[in-house]
């Protein structure tokens, strides 16, 4: 056989590696179906009426069928993938609003636990900026402990949804820095509520809580 032309790679499938191969032609091996690829300048959904005049021109009984733009058969083919996205932003929004609503009733109820002793760390001479930063440095420290143990075990654990990624590794550090600094910026904001409603207390009224 000689060898006519050299191509780029082809990539057949997204989670597929390219592997080397060759084209023979067809009267050196016949297929019984092909797919004809053609190039339009205009929208290429309005060229399939001619497509098939031109095809049954040269062999009238040749079936044109599944005649598809480009962007349908992307489309087709990154559907598995899309709706797995789709499914997991969803799970994963939830989970995060899981979570903030859940470090900001634990911050509360903490807050509330310890009413008298920020009264009596106000009356001492606490500012409100120092009891703020008090509430938050407790919330945010958990946060940070839960946060490393979460990506600890998210290293370990993104093998098994490797299959569902395209163009990125399972622990891409860019992937897993973003994530870790939306995790923080929510619990910061679930720990600053009630600190600010800490930072507020009137201490004459809070040595008097019960």
């Amino acid at each position: 056989m000689e060898v006519v032309g050299v191509i780029k790679d082809v990539k057949h499938e997204l989670t597929v590696e390219v592997t080397p191969e060759f084209y023979l032609a067809h009267a050196q091996d016949a297929w019984n179906g092909m797919a004809l690829v053609a190039r339009t300048k205009v929208d290429p959904a309005t060229m399939a009426d001619t497509i098939r005049r031109d095809v049954w021109a040269i062999d009238k009984d040749q079936p044109v069928y599944m005649v598809r733009t480009m962007h349908e058969v992307r489309a087709f083919a990154l559907t598995l993938y899309s709706f797995s996205s789709v499914m997991l932003a969803i799970f994963a929004g939830v989970a995060l609003l899981l979570a903030v609503v859940g470090i900001y009733g634990v911050m509360a109820f903490v807050v509330a636990q310890r009413t008298q002793e920020i009264g009596i760390r106000m009356a001492l001479g606490a500012r409100a900026p120092d009891v703020l930063k008090m509430v938050i440095l407790n919330g945010m420290k958990l946060a940070v402990l839960g946060l490393a143990i979460g990506l600890v075990v998210a290293w370990g654990l993104t093998r098994f949804i490797s299959n569902l990624l395209v163009g990125v590794p399972p622990t891409d550090l860019l992937t897993l820095s973003v994530v870790s600094a939306c995790l923080l910026a929510a619990a910061f904001l679930a720990c600053y509520l009630p600190a600010r409603r800490a930072s507020r207390v009137d201490p004459l009224k809070a040595l008097r809580y019960e």
